[in-house]
């Protein structure tokens, strides 16, 4: 293993760069970086969705929840990689194929952890605020909002490690990520492949057990606060 690293480190780091496409761990991380932040407005908008009093909105809001969350993630790529093509009307990179792949599957879930965090706030700020003249809109945006994504922050990063994850799945369709970087080690050195996946592996468990434990340290800090708040 220590051979293969010594020998491999940069193009399991960043891939073929610069004489190719950006790749390797730092393909995946850009790739988990760019879904959270393009999916996180549109899970905002979902969770919104779901609790809104306008069956226009709640119905098409449950439905994509529903979908999303009740389909395997592979079935999700492989959907965007044949249809948004079709809908563009031209050929797609199979780099923005998996982040639409990965924004539609994320925000559903995303969605619901905003949600849970929305519905766990006691009921009588919002009342107290529409008492003082607030807007539904404005008491959302002003208050609610706030708390409620500060209390789903720990949820949200363990959620990321959850992207960092599904990245992996990105090599079905010649995602260049830490996987496919892997598969491009094992397929010139042929008779070390579990080597080269011990450090697929070893790798992506640092990683997530790395912000993983930020996420547990984090809602051990939201929940203190939230004690000192109600004391």
């Amino acid at each position: 293993m220590i051979e293969i690293i010594r020998e491999y480190w940069l193009l399991l780091l960043i891939g073929q760069y610069p004489h190719g496409p950006l790749g390797g761990l730092a393909g995946t991380m850009i790739l988990a970086l760019l879904c959270l932040v393009l999916a996180f407005p549109v899970s905002l908008m979902l969770a919104l969705g779901r609790l809104s009093a306008h069956r226009l909105f709640r119905g098409p809001a449950m439905v994509i929840s529903y979908v999303m969350r009740g389909t395997p993630f592979i079935m999700v790529i492989f959907w965007s990689y044949y249809i948004v093509p079709l809908i563009i009307g031209r050929p797609v990179s199979a780099f923005w194929v998996m982040v639409v792949a990965l924004v539609l599957y994320e925000s559903a879930y995303l969605g619901e952890v905003i949600r849970a965090g929305i519905v766990a706030l006691p009921r009588g700020q919002s009342e107290a605020a529409q008492a003082l003249g607030f807007s539904r809109g404005r008491t959302m945006r002003l208050i609610v909002l706030p708390q409620a994504l500060f209390n789903a922050f720990p949820a949200i990063v363990s959620q990321f490690v959850s992207i960092i994850k599904e990245t992996s799945l990105g090599v079905v369709i010649g995602v260049h990520e830490f996987t496919y970087a892997a598969n491009q080690v094992n397929g010139i050195e042929l008779v070390k492949p579990v080597a080269v996946y011990s450090i697929l592996a070893i790798t992506f468990f640092i990683l997530c057990f790395s912000f993983t434990s930020a996420a547990r340290w984090l809602e051990a800090r939201v929940t203190a606060q939230r004690t000192e708040q109600l004391a």
